[in-house]
């Protein structure tokens, strides 16, 4: 089989020669992973790593402004703002350079009719679909493919501030309603065109939310039924009539929701961060294992950076004996991420644990 194949098995609950296994990383990583196997390219490396990627289909945004203010991936400018408007700026930790969140740009926008006021919400028209497009056509010969990153709450976090966002859902309904109609809307009509175009040639959606902490949920339950349910229900429903799987991510602790989450119709779950309460690999297999999909597992916070090439291949393989039990229902990755300054031969000995198994 060979990793579109393999991936496309696994996804349809069909027997595959062995499990698939993915990489994320950071640039820093990729850089070093292109170096290793003399590279032109991240689908080359991919080719001669022997990895079974989901190839991510990112949206390019066209900013209105000839200075290109909101940055822009198809001319390769550093980008000063996201596309919803939040400023960025450059922040190193380690070995690696990140680009946070500055001032959220609604943190003064306290009633529903100010925020139709401001003047950075996104044009569904000025979407590269044509980029994602070519993205697909270039590696959906040889992987599964992955796409658009959407997301609800992740993006009033970052428009609003987390406080604020916190404070909002127990105490300003009206607002929180109001901007998530746009958060939503706007996706939605951007994922609509973009599936138009692509849908038989195309693989999988990923909506991102995080709604775990290391410990906890950040909301509650019934919370998350309030404002979100049936947004990420009528996401699953359009996603799935285009004949397209559901890749959902959250952070942290997910079991809680992880019952609403299928009832809405996610396919796959990522990342199982399994040293967090509730999130036993075992126990997410012998509970969920015939109806999610799970992708990551791999402990990416002391293993991978920092443990030998042997702790890694014990871990790997222990990923495998529990999400991967049947040999089937999971693909091999880490949670998240693959950080800077992480050896490169870790990321080798996952890689090679999962395709010699």
């Amino acid at each position: 089989m060979n990793a579109r194949e393999r991936v496309l098995a696994v996804l349809n609950r069909e027997p595959v020669d062995r499990l698939p296994v993915d990489i994320w990383h950071t640039d820093e990583i990729g850089r070093d992973l292109r170096n290793h196997f003399g590279a032109r390219d991240d689908l080359e490396f991919y080719r001669k790593m022997g990895i079974d990627k989901i190839v991510w289909v990112t949206p390019a945004y066209n900013s209105p402004d000839e200075d290109e203010p909101l940055g822009n991936a198809l001319t390769g400018k550093a980008p000063k703002m996201t596309m919803w408007g939040t400023p960025l700026r450059e922040q190193r930790a380690g070995q690696g350079v990140y680009l946070e969140f500055g001032e959220p740009p609604l943190k003064d926008y306290e009633t529903v009719e100010s925020i139709d006021r401001y003047p950075f919400w996104p044009d569904p028209d000025r979407f590269d679909y044509d980029g994602m497009a070519a993205t697909i056509a270039t590696a959906g010969k040889d992987f599964v493919t992955l796409g658009p990153w959407v997301s609800l709450f992740e993006i009033y976090c970052q428009m609003r501030g987390f406080e604020n966002a916190l404070v909002d859902l127990a105490v300003h309904p009206e607002l929180v309603t109001a901007l998530l109609d746009r958060i939503e809307s706007i996706q939605t009509a951007m994922m609509k065109r973009f599936f138009d175009g692509v849908a038989k040639d195309h693989d999988m959606a990923f909506v991102s939310d995080d709604m775990g902490s290391q410990t906890g949920l950040l909301i509650s339950p019934a919370m998350w039924d309030t404002y979100f349910r049936e947004r990420l229900q009528r996401w699953c429903d359009m996603i799935h009539g285009y004949g397209l799987k559901v890749f959902y991510h959250t952070d942290g602790v997910a079991e809680p929701l992880v019952p609403a989450l299928l009832e809405c119709g996610i396919d796959v779950l990522n990342p199982i961060q399994h040293v967090c309460p509730g999130m036993g690999r075992e126990e997410l297999k012998a509970r969920y294992g015939t109806k999610l999909i799970f992708h990551g597992g791999v402990e990416n916070q002391k293993v991978l950076p920092f443990g030998s090439a042997d702790d890694v291949r014990r871990e790997t393989r222990e990923c495998l004996r529990t999400l991967g039990a049947g040999n089937e229902g999971y693909i091999v990755c880490s949670c998240h991420n693959i950080q800077a300054g992480t050896p490169i031969e870790n990321v080798l000995a996952m890689v090679d644990t999962v395709i010699r198994s």
